[in-house]
């Protein structure tokens, strides 16, 4: 048994994060909040990393530093998440161009995409 939260896991190229729909991440009506998917996909590509074994600390502590930023986000919204559902944060780094990274992201019930975002990150 471990004390550490799960970081997911691979399937292929995909990094697969589960993810539960809490009270705290609901809107008066019991959906999730838009601006939640936001954190989701966050936690999906920093646990993409850390399962990886690449940690944001271990970037930063480097002798010379190395952070990430999102620079564009584009997000559509499909369908709502509800309070309590299993959800799944599918996330796929798609290419280098140079200094970006294109990564493309959905968040996931029962394979149904509820929300999709393309991330480029520098």
């Amino acid at each position: 048994m471990t004390d550490q939260p799960s970081a997911g896991r691979f399937d292929g190229r995909d990094h697969l994060l589960p993810v539960r729909v809490y009270y705290e991440d609901t809107d008066f009506t019991g959906l999730v909040y838009h601006a939640n998917y936001v954190r989701y996909f966050e936690r999906g590509r920093s646990d993409f990393l850390r399962l990886a074994g690449v940690g944001h600390v271990d970037l930063l502590e480097q002798e010379e530093p190395l952070a990430f930023v999102v620079s564009d986000l584009a997000i559509k919204y499909l369908k709502p998440a509800r309070i309590d559902d299993a959800l799944v944060v599918r996330t796929r780094y798609e290419a280098i161009k140079g200094p970006r990274l294109i990564i493309r992201q959905t968040v996931e019930r029962d394979g149904d995409v509820l929300c999709r975002a393309d991330v480029t990150a520098v």
